[in-house]
């Protein structure tokens, strides 16, 4: 008999988890492993040879997904193109992983440097069409520091 749970959360899990629909969820899982050194959790079979469910762990925190099954639930396709978010991945050193992941077949869409913010970033997009920005916190700045240096990089006129 199942005992209740202990927590709310899953362990390994935090409140917001990415849970995507992507076409080829067994390449994406491989993939995953090349250009983020992501750990495979788990993997559920489902019909037809898709997977229904793929949990996988990069740095300390999980990623689901599975094959999409818009049609079988009479949903549109998948959107493609330029998506509304970013993957946003914090390592120890951006630009090594920023070399794994292009390495890996992802595509520069704005080339890593350091930022006003204080962080080295930029993005890539994967080969299944799910973006990604990779940083590195460089220097711990006050939210007067990031507005100057915004101003700076932008322009006084920027706010």
């Amino acid at each position: 008999m199942a005992k209740p749970a202990s927590s709310p959360i899953p362990p390994g899990f935090h409140s917001l988890t990415v849970h995507l629909a992507v076409n080829g969820a067994a390449a994406y899982a491989d993939f995953l492993k090349r250009a983020f050194g992501a750990e495979e959790i788990s993997r559920s079979p489902g019909p037809g040879g898709k997977l229904m469910h793929v949990q996988v762990r990069v740095g300390d925190s999980m990623l689901m997904f599975a094959d999409d099954f818009g049609a079988e639930f009479g949903m549109p396709p998948l959107a493609q193109g330029r998506m509304p978010y970013h993957m946003h991945l914090y390592v120890p050193d951006a630009d090594a992983a920023w070399e794994r992941a292009v390495a890996a077949g992802c595509k520069i869409t704005m080339p890593i440097a350091d930022q006003f913010w204080g962080d080295r970033y930029g993005h890539v997009q994967d080969p299944f069409g799910v973006n990604w920005a990779i940083g590195s916190r460089k220097e711990e700045l006050t939210p007067e520091e990031i507005q100057e240096r915004q101003k700076k990089a932008f322009g006084a006129g920027h706010p």
